[in-house]
């Protein structure tokens, strides 16, 4: 795997905790509220050089491989879980730096947790159908018919990824859905 896709892909990565971790430094310890607003609202553009860096790869002529559908599946997750990443950051420091409450740790059964699986296999399925969408455009745009053969095979990945999601996620938290209460022990009389 001699691709520079993989630099692109850990690059972005590594800019992206960057971006978010300056924003908020700049909101809670700088108290530059509006520049740190537009730090955050900055970090799509990673997304589009990442884009910009898989298309002119192919374009190029490069051979398809894993590394280019893997960028597809990363383009996806940023775009469904980034705002949600950015919100979790965003209530850790607030407590930490500016006295806000402690960020609520999530449901770990019953129906509040079932809602919180379901919310974040919809997330998953919001980030297959951008990598989905991503992975046709460029192989409708950029690729020959041999690369855009590769490409598709980001498909069966992301069928398993799904199901393996539903399984372990939603599935899983219906199983816990019911409230259990303590049973009381009789006394004997």
């Amino acid at each position: 795997m001699n691709s520079p896709i993989l630099v692109v892909i850990i690059g972005c990565e590594v800019g992206f905790w960057v971006m978010v971790f300056a924003g908020m430094c700049l909101r809670y310890l700088l108290h530059l509220r509006t520049i740190s607003t537009i730090v955050l609202a900055a970090v799509p553009v990673l997304d589009a050089l990442l884009l910009a860096a898989v298309a002119l790869d192919i374009h190029q002529g490069s051979t398809v491989e894993t590394v280019h559908r893997l960028a597809g599946v990363y383009l996806g997750v940023t775009v469904a879980f980034g705002h949600s990443v950015v919100t979790w950051a965003d209530g850790w420091f607030a407590h930490r730096f500016a006295d806000g409450p402690a960020p609520a740790r999530g449901p770990k059964k019953g129906q509040a947790a079932f809602r919180r699986e379901v919310r974040a296999f919809g997330q998953w399925m919001c980030a297959a159908t951008i990598s989905g969408i991503t992975v046709v455009g460029l192989a409708q745009t950029v690729a020959d018919p041999e690369q855009a053969s590769a490409l598709y095979g980001v498909f069966p990945t992301l069928g398993v990824i799904t199901v393996l999601w539903l399984l372990t996620g939603p599935v899983w938290a219906l199983f816990d859905i019911g409230e259990r209460k303590p049973r009381k022990i009789s006394d004997p009389a």
